[in-house]
């Protein structure tokens, strides 16, 4: 979209501002005022202009001499035509010079006008649509009225008046000079008017109408990125040549510009392409309004705008966020474009003067003056070429698709990044951006896709003074996501810092890299202790530092590098060459087995549990020798216990045996004597 009324304005008022009326030196003291009348006539393609005119002949006359002038000089605007005259004395008018800059009138007064008289004079005029070019001063039609105002005096004379009255339903807007006092008639007609003009001979203003409904519209289908799209060309029904203009321009510029940029077709389907005219001083000979899918251009608008306009479809506000990016990289695709095509444009310098009106582009504001929109439009042409010159066609067009898809700068890197690469059945989606990038995320895409600086770009034509602190703190948080990345190894990087680093929360993105390499250095530590023996490390440290939660990360790794000393401790209590002692009292243990166990448990994530069978096999080797010893010393008392038992079971048994031969002695009756037989 690009201010140009303003130059049509400065130019417009170059060429027809009114001349002083010119005057005979013998009637230097000949003055002319006037009450001018403008009445709009699209119908009749004409602006007819009544001018009242007070005639003045200062000069004093003597008792001597009696001065007269019968005649007195008057400039109008160039290609005026139908000059008529009225008033008393039967006064009449013709040529007197045409010049590009006017048209000298020679007013006849018929009667004579004596020193100290003053004469009353109608003068009227058309101004008549001559035709041409769309830029052309004077256009007179149904759909547009453009036409200059003149206030008609002599050099210094008095004030004079203008009024000019627009027919009902047309949209006017007043440029350069002021009609402040607007009117509307019972019949809908607008009446515009100047109040006194002190300095009438300066006085130019440039009114522009636009009438109701006037549109013809043609349908133009064209294939863009391999999809159809149309085009609905909406022009004034008294300009088939802008139409035609438009076509036979958008026709080959529209897909050359699709494959250019990269991306396929992202505005209306069907889009409304509509003649305009200019608002003010500072509208545009260009607007796409995206929300109503419909792009204005102006009947003057010449190649360069249009295909600017053309860009538009794609740098809109929804790829990129800033002014100046979206006006930037449209006026640099329309010049590669129109350079493709072979077309001779315009596009917009940097002159002295726009650079005189020099502000960041950061600082470009929509509603400045039209210098600096001067320089803001060429400013942002020239960022946009030195972009292209650096990063390439190929990496922009990378950058464009990225903004487009809302895929932000700082993708996943390590395990994150080589899942996505492996991914075969479900892809893994990129991390988005909040919306479309404005000059810092544009900043980042594009240094994340070239690998090179852009920084100095940016200083030099985009940030404020207050924005470049920011360009340090970036520098200083980029440098230091890249050493964390690099101490990370094969882990990714939280998404929590790359959105603080897309976001520029450069404060965040320090406090949560400080709060990472803690988290690094513990895994480091815990990898050593876990290598040195023999142990996996889980994934729980891995997986909490990936999501993020640092705080559960940290704990994880110290719980775990705890877990490493208990089940290394346990391995150390582990005999070398178990004497017997010990082998009885591991008779019925499995340290071996409660140890690998342990190990299992904390590779699997479950340090309470390898804790505890760690615990299980140390118990059992440090006890192993005095549960042996036990064992000794009760299969000893068992042993003497069973041999004392043994003794006294045989001493019974003895004892049993004499008692029984005791008894039988008593009692077996004793054989007869020999003695007593005889």
């Amino acid at each position: 979209m690009r201010a140009v009324l303003a130059a049509v304005l400065l130019s417009v008022a170059a060429s027809v501002a009114p001349a002083p009326a010119p005057v005979a030196a013998a009637e230097s003291d000949l003055t002319i005022v006037s009450d001018a009348r403008y009445d709009v006539l699209p119908e009749s393609g004409i602006v007819r202009v009544t001018a009242d005119l007070t005639i003045r002949y200062r000069r004093a006359e003597t008792r001597a001499r009696r001065y007269y002038v019968d005649h007195a000089f008057l400039a109008v605007m160039p290609g005026a035509s139908g000059f008529r005259v009225t008033g008393d004395g039967d006064p009449s008018v013709r040529v007197s010079k045409e010049a590009s800059t006017h048209t000298l009138l020679r007013i006849n007064l018929g009667e004579r006008l004596y020193g100290g008289g003053t004469r009353a004079v109608r003068l009227r005029f058309d101004l008549r649509d001559p035709g041409g070019s769309p830029s052309r001063e004077l256009r007179i039609g149904e759909a547009l009225v453009a036409f200059p105002v003149w206030a008609f005096a002599s050099d210094g004379a008095g004030p004079s008046t203008v009024s000019v009255v627009m027919p009902a339903g047309y949209e006017v807007e007043v440029g350069s000079g002021p009609l402040p006092d607007r009117t509307v008639a019972d019949d809908g007609r607008q009446v515009f008017r100047s109040g006194p003009i002190a300095e009438p001979g300066t006085f130019f203003a440039y009114v522009v109408g636009e009438g109701p409904g006037a549109f013809t519209e043609e349908r133009l289908t064209l294939t863009v990125a391999g999809e159809p799209v149309t085009l609905r060309l909406r022009g004034w029904s008294d300009d088939p040549e802008w139409t035609a203009r438009v076509r036979g321009l958008l026709e080959p510029a529209v897909p050359a510009l699709a494959e250019r940029i990269g991306l396929p077709w992202t505005a209306a389907n069907p889009l409304v392409v509509e003649e305009s005219s200019s608002r003010s001083t500072t509208a545009y000979a260009g607007r796409y309004e995206p929300a109503e899918g419909r792009v204005e251009i102006a009947y003057y608008a010449d190649t360069f705008v249009i295909l600017h306009e053309a860009a538009h479809a794609w740098f809109n506000g929804a790829l990129l966020a800033d002014r100046w990016a979206s006006e930037g990289f449209a006026s640099l695709y329309a010049e590669e474009v129109a350079q493709a095509l072979g077309l001779e444009v315009a596009p917009d310098a940097l002159t002295d003067e726009a650079r005189a009106a020099a502000v960041p582009l950061n600082a470009w504001d929509p509603e400045s003056d039209a210098d600096s929109e001067a320089y803001g439009y060429a400013a942002a042409l020239e960022l946009a070429r030195q972009v292209r010159n650096r990063a390439g066609d190929e990496v922009l067009r990378q950058v464009w698709a990225d903004a487009a898809a809302r895929v932000g700068a700082y993708q996943p890197e390590g395990r994150a990044a080589a899942d996505a690469a492996a991914a075969i059945d479900d892809a893994v989606e990129p991390e988005q951006a909040a919306g479309p990038p404005d000059w810092r995320g544009l900043l980042d895409l594009l240094e994340e896709r070239s690998g090179t600086s852009f920084e100095d770009l940016w200083r030099g034509w985009v940030v404020r003074p207050e924005d470049a602190p920011l360009l340090e703190a970036r520098r200083e948080s980029r440098a230091a996501y890249r050493r964390t990345v690099a101490l990370a190894g094969d882990w990714a990087i939280p998404v929590g810092v790359r959105d603080a680093l897309r976001a520029w929360r450069f404060e965040t993105v320090g406090t949560y890299l400080a709060d990472l390499q803690i988290v690094i250095g513990q895994r480091e530590a815990l990898e050593s202790a876990a290598n040195a023996a023999g142990l996996t490390v889980p994934n729980t440290v891995r997986d909490a530092f990936e999501a993020g939660r640092l705080a559960d990360a940290s704990a994880a790794a110290v719980e775990q590098l705890e877990t490493v000393e208990v089940i290394v401790f346990a391995e150390s209590s582990r005999p070398l060459e178990p004497d017997p002692v010990t082998q009885l009292g591991l008779f019925d243990q499995q340290p071996d087995v409660d140890l690998a166990a342990a190990k299992a448990a904390f590779a699997s994530g479950d340090v309470a549990a390898a804790r505890s069978a760690a615990a299980d096999a140390q118990a059992a080797w440090d006890q192993a020798w005095d549960l042996g010893r036990r064992r000794i010393l009760i299969a000893l008392a068992a042993g003497i216990g069973l041999l004392l038992l043994l003794g006294v079971t045989l001493a019974g048994v003895r004892r049993r045996r004499g008692g029984i031969l005791h008894a039988t002695e008593r009692s077996t009756p004793a054989p007869p004597s020999a003695s007593s037989a005889g």
